[in-house]
């Protein structure tokens, strides 16, 4: 073969594999913006997963066209997320970064850590709500009308099943954190690329 022909053949497979790899990262920046992950931030963690080495925020920059700020603040955040590792490169005096390559442990971190907030957050509004028309039962029992008192136990009803499902789904966080999780859904093994 000429080298002519296996030139054109590269610039042809590169260009599909360019356009692949497009089709990958704005699915991922899609899919993450879903979750509350913004579309810039999805697409820097597609453009540092398909990168093949750790990235400096220049390289970045670069790569997306976006301001550095921009990019300092999109991996400070993929970092507080766990989704994005700082790397030390020999040699090297600026930082690098690259993704976190366990999607496992990124899913769960990163699931983990917005469910834990739901968690709390709600919670503590419910066990607070409970507390007050529990307290406005037993002291304003007398004063209240039948129909608001069954109104106030049907509340502190909702408020309790709610609470039995924030105590499932803090189980369900400790079975992900654990890595229980997998014992019902396994992980599927890594194989070689084609």
């Amino acid at each position: 073969m000429n080298a002519n022909y296996l030139a054109n053949n590269d610039s042809q497979a590169e260009e599909i594999q360019r356009k692949a790899r497009q089709r990958v990262v704005e699915t991922l920046a899609n899919n993450m913006e879903l979750y509350g992950i913004s579309l810039s931030n999805g697409y820097l963690y597609g453009t540092l997963l398909f990168n093949g080495k750790p990235m400096t925020l220049d390289e970045m920059v670069e790569a997306l066209g976006m301001s550095k700020t921009s990019m300092s603040t999109g991996v400070r955040t993929l970092m507080d997320l766990k989704m994005v590792n700082k790397v030390w490169a020999k040699g090297m005096r600026k930082d690098h970064y690259e993704v976190e390559q366990d999607w496992y442990q990124s899913f769960i971190d990163f699931f983990a850590l917005k469910w834990r907030k739901a968690v709390d957050l709600n919670t503590q509004a419910l066990n607070k709500t409970r507390q007050e028309l529990a307290h406005l039962l037993e002291t304003s029992q007398d004063n209240l009308s039948d129909s608001l008192k069954r109104s106030i136990e049907n509340d502190l009803a909702i408020i309790r099943d709610a609470l039995d499902y924030y105590d499932w789904l803090s189980r369900l966080i400790d079975s992900f954190e654990s890595e229980e999780i997998f014992q019902f859904v396994p992980k599927r093994e890594s194989k070689p690329a084609d």
